[in-house]
């Protein structure tokens, strides 16, 4: 069974930074793409950024380009979001999911993944 595990949130004041990181286990972690997603209260689930499954491909949502950073490192299974700059509009709550279809595309919508983490929260104060 694949298990994804998110961690590395907190409350972080409003231009100051974090790191998020999600532990895959279970699965063939080098194969899959990945992808964070962010979910604020009342809103929709949207996609923040992803990486291709061969490490090369990355991509990321307008509202977060040049500020968070997304990376791989399959020796030890883990996906990381690096978030800089943040503002109090990045509050939610964060989750990785992970497309195991080989695609070599990263998907930008929810119905392509396939495992989810339980989400980890991030509060931004202003």
């Amino acid at each position: 069974q694949v298990q994804l595990v998110e961690t590395g949130g907190g409350l972080v004041q409003a231009g100051g930074s974090l790191r998020l990181s999600c532990a895959v286990s279970g699965g063939t972690f080098s194969r899959y793409t990945m992808g964070w997603f962010r979910q604020a209260p009342g809103k929709e689930r949207e996609f923040v950024a992803g990486i291709g499954w061969r490490g090369a491909g990355t991509t990321y949502a307008d509202s977060v380009k040049g500020r968070f950073t997304i990376s791989r490192e399959n020796a030890k299974n883990t996906v990381y979001l690096q978030m800089n700059s943040l503002e109090p509009e990045d509050t939610a709550v964060y989750y990785c999911a992970a497309d195991r279809s080989a695609n070599i595309l990263v998907q930008r919508t929810t119905r392509y993944y396939d495992y989810w983490g339980q989400g980890t929260q991030v509060t931004v104060s202003s």
